[in-house]
């Protein structure tokens, strides 16, 4: 079992250590997670990577959540964690532990996410192989209910577990833009590069999208190919609530479109960026938040005018249908096939 780190060696030590195995920071963040925390903490313990800081920041849960921990660093006492008073969001709270970090490689886990027992030596190994260039390495998922049971991948695999489909990978902002298909809990990041972005941007609801706009830009991405986590899907995950009437995501999603469209320096980069505005325009019809879809409109207009079908729900919005209930039971249909199919990425 890999003993998580608190304090680095010092000195000699320390530059021998860095040059041969270097550190790496697993922050997990934990909100509400009481049934899944330990879980996700002992995946971190169990590794086979001897060098392992392990970061805790409870954002204020209302369940026992607390309690796990402690009961988890009761028997690794060099966990450190962070309690905090009030719920911060999910990037304040990341940023919280990226301070104490010190490691050279940054894992960003979800309390109820489980990391595979060799993942942080596949991708610590990976990523020593790469040019300096690369600021992330990603991988496939595997995806589980609430009980822990296999209910599909991020992408699917044949009978050997290879992906069955070509996952972007190098320099990757226009696809960024295009469509969702890095699987967040999947990524290794680069601190250093996390630093100079200043960590992530605290005014938003959420984080992957924004990182990955200020990041592909400069930096190239990497793909392993290999199943290395376990992501849980959940009803309550943040990635429902983009179906939520009045959701604050889909606000804070416009921001960073706006960080896009000012990085786009192509014909094609533009029209990626414009294909998703379209369809997140369609997202503020079936959550009622007619106002935000001319807003998208606004940026829209500076690539090009609004086609029909996008005009026939802007004109939708006008009318302030309440759509949303009719919407959830919809998505709620859709995800449910897609988990018995076992085809679950654009849930997440």
């Amino acid at each position: 079992m890999a003993e998580t780190l608190v304090e680095e060696p010092q000195g000699l030590l320390a530059d021998y250590l860095s040059s041969v195995r270097p550190l790496v920071s697993v922050i997990c963040i934990c909100y509400n997670h009481e049934r899944f925390i330990t879980t996700a903490l002992e995946s971190v313990l169990n590794q086979t990577y001897p060098l392992v800081e392990l970061i805790v920041i409870d954002n204020n849960s209302s369940d026992h959540s607390v309690a796990r921990i402690e009961e988890v660093i009761q028997k690794h006492p060099k966990i450190q964690l962070i309690r905090n008073t009030e719920n911060t969001g999910i990037c304040r709270a990341f940023n919280q532990g990226l301070k104490r970090a010190k490691g050279r490689y940054i894992i960003d886990l979800s309390g109820d996410d489980v990391l595979h027992r060799e993942r942080i030596t596949r991708q610590v190994a990976g990523f020593e192989r790469l040019a300096g260039d690369y600021a992330v390495i990603f991988s496939n998922a595997a995806y589980i209910d609430e009980n822990g049971q296999l209910t599909g991948y991020h992408y699917p695999v044949n009978s050997r577990g290879e992906t069955t489909l070509e996952v972007p990978s190098g320099w990757v902002f226009k696809e960024i833009l295009a469509s969702y298909f890095v699987s967040t809990p999947t990524m290794m990041m680069r601190k250093d590069v996390l630093e100079s972005l200043g960590g992530y941007d605290e005014s938003l609801s959420y984080e992957d999208f924004d990182f990955w706009v200020r990041t592909a830009r400069d930096y190239r991405y990497h793909y392993q190919d290999e199943v290395l986590t376990s992501k849980r899907i959940l009803r309550n995950s943040l990635s429902s609530q983009f179906a939520d009437r009045q959701s604050s995501l889909l606000g804070s999603t416009l921001k960073v479109c706006y960080k896009a469209f000012d990085q786009c320096q192509s014909t094609d980069e533009y029209q990626a960026l414009a294909g998703r505005i379209r369809w997140f325009i369609r997202q503020c019809f079936y959550t009622e938040q007619f106002e935000l879809a001319f807003r998208f409109k606004e940026l829209l207009e500076f690539m090009e005018r609004p086609d029909f079908q996008t005009a026939v729900i802007l004109r939708l919005c006008k009318w302030h249908i309440p759509i949303n209930r009719l919407y959830r039971r919809y998505a709620q249909w859709q995800q449910n096939r897609q988990i018995s199919r076992g085809d679950v990425r654009m849930l997440v």
